[in-house]
């Protein structure tokens, strides 16, 4: 029985060890309230003190979460939960519009570029070399500046969740408050937890996250903020001018928040970047090379304020040292080769995800989708939806992927897609998705 567990210790390294020994065996289930403070302390006969300093300890291994007044609780997603668990496996004979992968026609043939920077006479790195190929931060630099994108020197990542992982552990210590989009990228909503962070979210819509959900975010003591620009996943939000302004607006009175901001749909959205860079003291912008030029080449740029830079690149030289070189130089060769045509990348996966909003709406099934390759779909019942799918032969996203706080849904990538899929695809939607309801954004 749950009541029979005692935690036990005099120490706070053996009170904390009792509590997750607890935790461990289920016998301190997600969501049990732990004991306050004084109250334990006197049952154990040690200092209060002592009981805060373990409960300090656990919060920092992400093991519980405090509320305010009403106490100290097992955390209700352990930070070793992956969204990534519920992914739906694509049975043979189902078509797979779960993974948001890019639609490989898309992407362009990596063999000549690899074959060039291969043969480059300094393709071959060697230890003490920079970190990142001056060339390519170069022509980063550029692309970024035509952007609006304050200045700042560039680092390269392996990736876009590597970047935002080193870009929060350079400034923020377990504990602290990360403000998320909800819905929103389910591998920094797995992210946050296990760096020990606490996420607080904040509602999307098609214009992006809402000024007034981060300003109430930043006032309850949030010290991050993390921003998609553009094909925002799930819903495929894009920020606009004028939201822009209001978030800058928000984060101006906020200057001490570090601001991360994920353009990962850059070459393939035909919406413009209203950037929020600079609004803030410490800031990170972030662009990976997956969605347009192919998930594998594993390379993001990254350009910030000289500190949070200063710090991703030094802690990145106590691990892998840097992006390989060769990589860096197969994608310049990729950008400066036009290898991607992103006006028609863009408009290609615009139809696609257009023609499907449309047939869905001519259904009677309201969904989300202003740019990039997703769709997000709100429904009565998830699992029933996600279920009725797959036995219709569609594979699709459960949103308890995606979210936090926000009603149920199903996010379906459009990338597979042809013209004749449309019609069948939209009327198996139709009928898993149950009752027709409003989009709600809050």
């Amino acid at each position: 029985m749950l009541g029979e567990y005692r935690i036990s210790g005099r120490r706070a390294s053996e009170i904390a060890a009792s509590v997750e020994r607890g935790v461990g065996s289920g016998d301190l289930p997600p969501g049990h309230v732990l004991p306050p403070m004084r109250e334990l302390a006197a049952r154990l006969e040690v200092n209060p003190n002592t009981v805060a300093a373990a409960y300090r300890t656990l919060r920092e291994r992400g093991v519980i979460e405090t509320a305010g007044r009403r106490g100290s609780r097992v955390r209700a997603a352990p930070a070793s939960t992956s969204r990534g668990s519920l992914r739906i496996e694509a049975p043979p004979g189902v078509r797979d519009l779960g993974e948001g992968n890019p639609d490989p026609e898309l992407l362009p043939d990596l063999g000549p570029a690899l074959a060039a920077a291969a043969a480059d006479a300094e393709s071959h790195g060697l230890y003490g070399q920079a970190p990142v190929v001056p060339e390519f931060a170069a022509y980063a630099r550029a692309a970024l500046d035509a952007d609006g994108v304050p200045a700042g020197p560039v680092a390269v990542t392996s990736g876009a969740l590597d970047a935002i992982e080193r870009a929060l552990a350079a400034h923020l210590r377990p504990g602290d408050t990360v403000a998320v989009e909800d819905p929103g990228w389910g591998s920094v909503l797995d992210l946050v937890p296990a760096l020990g962070l606490r996420a607080v979210p904040v509602g999307v819509d098609d214009s992006g996250p809402l000024a007034a959900d981060v300003e109430r975010a930043l006032r309850s003591g949030a010290r991050a903020l993390v921003v998609t620009c553009r094909a925002q996943n799930p819903t495929g939000a894009s920020v606009d001018a004028r939201r822009a302004r209001e978030l800058r607006a928000v984060l101006a009175r906020h200057p001490d928040v570090l601001l991360i901001e994920d353009d990962h749909g850059h070459a393939i959205v035909d919406l413009p970047l209203h950037p929020l860079a600079g609004a803030t003291v410490h800031w990170a912008f972030i662009r990976s090379a997956a969605k347009a030029y192919g998930p594998d080449l594993r390379v993001a740029t990254l350009t910030g304020d000289a500190v949070t830079v200063d710090r991703v690149e030094g802690r990145q030289r106590l691990g892998p040292g840097w992006v390989s070189r060769l990589l860096q130089r197969a994608v310049l060769h990729l950008w400066t080769s036009g290898a991607v045509d992103t006006r028609t990348v863009a408009r290609s996966y615009g139809d696609r995800r257009d023609t499907f909003i449309q047939a869905l709406a001519e259904r009677g099934v309201s969904a989300r989708g202003r740019s990039g390759m997703n769709v997000w779909v709100p429904v009565s019942d998830e699992t029933g939806a996600v279920a009725r799918l797959l036995h219709a032969g569609w594979a699709a996203a459960p949103g308890a992927r995606f979210r936090l706080d926000t009603p149920q849904a199903v996010r379906l990538t459009v990338s597979p897609l042809t013209a004749a899929d449309i019609g069948p695809l939209a009327d198996a939607v139709a009928a898993a998705a149950g009752p027709a309801r409003p989009v709600s954004y809050g």
